[in-house]
């Protein structure tokens, strides 16, 4: 039997409030991704009550801003095993989300994913950030890019800035200790045309894990050479 009280309770923490449809969807996604992570590795973390914190409710945290309300246009990059994107999907259903990773064999079990929870206005892309955001049905046609991927935020904004619409959100999930890394980013943020807003900590419900929210806001176009190709934005961050 599927587990998944410490969800129920850190959405509770979390203010928000969870159907029996939404709470259906959660305890399949969590069958899935135990299921599949036998055959591939999609993550380390297989404990229910882990997967709840450290996945479910860590990629429900952006919900403590007012950002994900309503019909809203997001592309989550690096997304691995769904996150956060699926879990953002299945609280809002109005949300039109993309989900794009670099191995093949995930974007698999994130098909199956979709298909079991029957949703829709979702779908999961194979492909490299810096190739993708070049592309005109991509380039700037998204409220929000969110990504969870580990990565300097220096590195991460060159991938996902470019993605964003003028008037959108890039948000960054980070660990607490990201004074450092913020400052080291500034130039960068402000070279693709965008702005930091607000920094949030936020508290993973059920445990003493702290993370950041960083929003950057997207006030001008991304300058046409960015993102850089061949790995430049890693080795070499703006």
């Amino acid at each position: 039997m599927t587990n998944i009280d410490t969800l129920l309770k850190g959405t509770v923490d979390l203010g928000i409030d969870l159907g029996e449809n939404d709470i259906e969807r959660f305890v399949k996604y969590k069958e899935l991704l135990k299921e599949w992570n036998e055959k591939i590795n999609i993550t380390a973390i297989t404990d229910d009550e882990e997967i709840d914190i450290k996945h479910f409710l860590d990629s429900l945290t952006p919900y403590t801003t007012d950002l994900l309300n309503g019909e809203k246009k997001i592309i989550d990059i690096g997304t691995g095993g769904g996150f956060p994107g699926l879990p953002l999907k299945i609280i809002n259903d109005n949300l039109d989300v993309t989900l794009l990773d670099g191995l093949n064999k995930r974007i698999k079990f994130l098909n199956e994913v979709i298909s079991s929870l029957n949703l829709d206005k979702i779908q999961a892309i194979h492909g490299r950030a810096e190739e993708l955001s070049r592309k005109p049905k991509y380039r700037e046609q998204f409220d929000i890019a969110i990504s969870r991927a580990v990565a300097s935020l220096d590195t991460l904004s060159e991938y996902c800035i470019p993605f964003v619409k003028v008037g959108g959100y890039f948000i960054s999930m980070k660990g607490s200790d990201i004074e450092d890394e913020l400052k080291n980013s500034l130039n960068s943020i402000k070279i693709l045309g965008a702005k930091v807003v607000d920094k949030k900590i936020v508290k993973l419900p059920g445990s003493d894990i702290k993370h950041s929210l960083i929003i950057i806001e997207k006030i001008r176009q991304t300058p046409t050479k960015y993102p850089r190709g061949g790995g430049k934005p890693r080795k070499n961050p703006l």
